[in-house]
């Protein structure tokens, strides 16, 4: 099917940051959760668990607190003292107010979704009325001695439990004071000069409050006695994270040591009425501080400081063999961080705060097939190109030619024009760009590398004309449906004629860049669109979805294509659908035009539309043949889709014009090896 040279990449030092909390909206099934650099993700769980939505992060913010109100609005508070409201539609804060509290260690919505409850520094709860534009303060609860660190409401609404140093007090709403002070075992005789930390609580139904604390204990209590119910010993360390499930029969609890341990509520005889509270599982996906925990109707999903967020399906609801019964586990964003400008073989790698310009290396020895060849020529870091202000990159590009660097924040966009000479480089930036462009979403350049696509926050594309002399706005698309929900990608034909874009609607306009209006909208299909590339030569437009599902749409024609038909009808290979994350970037062939390349993090895999389909019941045969085995006994299959897994996690995979195959690789033991050392048990023999 076709042999490459391949440039193994693995100095791209990407370091996803440690999830920090988290919180789930069962009423539109999605979790979000906020990370230590401030970011905050989105993810669907009724589209495959889809990374959906990225919030760049800010130096300033430091999010200790997540919650959702309805199905759209989103809230975070943290120790900068500020409660922040987010624009789920511009990908950014939409306002900003000082609780005037000190640092926000904790936060909590009552039921009816009407207050909110702020644990602060000073040691006061502050209560804010949610209005359907904005909160604002109403009242502090009595203050009392020491941090609050933990709250929850109950169901009720007239009491809320509060955790601080040593104690749980639950206070009355309505009055503002406080109706209990329970004390807290410090633990074991050898800790009990230390603060026992109560980092959780919850607010049960039936009056019991369940605490989590830094003794490594969950205990459960009386609210209106203020005795203790049941004490539960899980850890050595920290109990940092708990979370009930919607119906109040089941508790998860996150420890410092990564172990997540389930209690469920149980009678401890068949017909007994009377249940109690047992433990009865133990997860152990993390290495590291289990941050945040939440249970959702079919699994128990955490994260913390390993930077992984782990979804471990509960076998006895799932259905057996389906997608929800698979562990999954989520370290790299469904999105592409790389860029590469493939005629002088350059990479552009996007962090946070900087971008960095890499040159491949290259050899001059002719090897065989499946030989690793010596590099005779080192890559090169050509540029590091810093940020400007406190708000994190959320993306970037570079042209093919290699001449321009576009980059952009939520507050604005920069454009840098590259010059090398041998092995000298430059970089000027373009000052004067239109008044138009504010911020990106998404940006590219053109085949040609003379207009620059801008989707902007508004959800328009802009048209930039670029060149040594000046930078001018061409033209502004607008979606034809009138949408205002974010584009996530954009695809450019090699002809310059056609420009698409995908939005988180999951619309995918087709704009004629000729023309300079509308050509046509792709059918809509219910699954966000993961990544899409226009064939160089038919200018077929080829995405796959979130669901994994894969489409060609002519867009000429204005039509699906007659291998897409075929495709949806015979399918590929099933192991093809046991991929676990969504495919992230598509490419082609150039000296094969019937192949397409694309990659997921786990494999990337070659599919000949000049072939046959296999089908999900035909056999598939091995890629890697054994050198024993004569040319007679060797399969004469030829399979339509070609998987290779020699290469994870895979951060991009892209051809260069010289038959060069560059793989970009991020392994998981560098990424482990720049975390803080985790807590260890001492174990038998060692």
């Amino acid at each position: 099917m076709g042999e490459f040279k391949v440039h193994r990449v693995r100095f791209f030092d990407f370091m996803p940051s440690g999830i920090r909390c988290m919180a789930f909206n069962s009423k539109a099934d999605r979790l979000a959760l906020a990370r230590l650099d401030g970011s905050v993700e989105i993810f669907n769980f009724s589209n495959n668990y889809f990374q959906e939505k990225v919030i760049p992060g800010n130096d300033s913010r430091s999010i200790e607190a997540i919650c959702w109100v309805g199905c759209d609005r989103l809230f975070t508070a943290g120790l900068n003292g500020e409660v922040v409201e987010y624009d789920l539609e511009r990908l950014c804060p939409k306002y900003t107010l000082d609780a005037f509290g000190g640092p926000i260690w904790t936060a909590a919505c009552n039921s009816e979704e009407t207050h909110f409850a702020f644990g602060c520094e000073d040691g006061s709860v502050k209560l804010f009325e949610i209005l359907p534009d904005k909160i604002q303060f109403e009242r502090n609860l009595d203050r009392q001695k020491g941090r609050i660190l933990s709250l929850s409401w109950h169901k009720s609404g007239t009491l809320i439990a509060a955790g601080s140093l040593d104690v749980i007090r639950v206070f009355d709403v309505k009055s503002g004071h406080s109706v209990q002070r329970i004390l807290v075992d410090r633990g074991p005789a050898g800790t009990r000069n230390k603060d026992c930390v109560v980092w959780n609580v919850a607010f049960l139904s039936d009056y019991t409050i369940v605490s989590g604390d830094s003794a490594g204990k969950v205990q459960l209590w009386d609210a209106n006695k203020g005795t203790l119910i049941k004490t539960h010993l899980v850890s050595k360390w920290d109990v940092l994270s708990l979370s009930v499930s919607e119906n109040e029969d089941s508790i998860v609890a996150g420890t410092s040591e990564g172990t997540v341990v389930q209690f469920q509520l149980l009678s401890p005889k068949i017909g007994d009425t009377e249940t109690q509270w047992v433990r009865t599982r133990t997860f152990k996906h993390h290495t590291h501080d289990v941050r945040a925990v939440t249970e959702t109707r079919t699994a128990v999903v955490s994260g913390g400081l390993d930077t992984q967020l782990v979804i471990c399906p509960l076998m006895d609801k799932v259905e057996v063999k389906s997608s929800e019964s698979v562990l999954r586990k989520v370290i790299f964003p469904h999105r592409s961080l790389v860029s590469c400008a493939k005629k002088p073989s350059l990479l552009l790698f996007q962090f946070p705060d900087q971008l960095e310009l890499w040159r491949l290396g290259g050899t001059d020895t002719i090897g065989k097939p499946g030989e690793s060849l010596p590099v005779t020529r080192k890559p090169e870091k050509l540029l590091q190109l810093k940020r400007k202000g406190d708000d994190h990159i959320c993306c970037s590009t570079i042209s093919e030619c290699g001449h321009w660097i576009a980059y952009s924040t939520v507050s604005s966009i920069r454009l840098y024009q590259l010059q090398c000479d041998n092995n000298n480089i430059s970089i000027t930036k373009v000052s004067k760009l239109p008044k138009v462009l504010r911020s990106a979403h998404q940006l590219q350049f053109s085949a040609d590398s003379s207009k620059l696509f801008v989707a902007s926050e508004q959800a328009t594309i802009h048209v930039i004309s670029v060149s040594r002399s000046e930078c001018k706005h061409v033209h502004t698309f607008k979606p034809k449906s009138g949408s205002s929900a974010p584009v996530h990608l954009l695809a450019a034909s090699a002809d310059g004629q056609w420009l698409t874009s995908a939005n988180r609607h999951c619309e995918i306009n087709v704009y004629n860049l000729k023309k300079l209006k509308h050509h046509c909208m792709v059918p809509v299909y219910n699954s966000l669109p993961s990544a899409m590339a226009i064939h160089p030569e038919t200018n077929n437009l080829l995405v796959t979805h979130a669901d994994q599902q894969m489409f060609e749409f002519g867009i000429v024609d204005k039509q699906y294509t007659d291998w897409s038909r075929k495709l949806q009808k015979e399918g590929l290979h099933r192991c093809r659908l046991k991929w676990g994350t969504p495919v992230t970037h598509i490419t082609f062939n150039p000296q094969a035009p019937s192949q397409v390349i694309l990659h997921d993090m786990h494999m990337f895999c070659i599919i000949d539309q000049s072939l046959p389909l296999d089908g999900l019941k035909a056999q598939f045969y091995s890629q890697l043949t054994p050198k024993d085995t004569s040319e007679t006994d060797k399969p004469r299959k030829n399979n339509a889709l070609k998987i290779c897994n020699k290469y994870q996690p895979l951060l991009h995979v892209n051809l260069l014009e010289d038959d060069w195959l560059v793989v970009v690789e991020r392994p998981l033991i560098d990424i482990h090896s720049q975390l803080p050392a985790p807590v260890r048990q001492k174990k038998f023999g060692t």
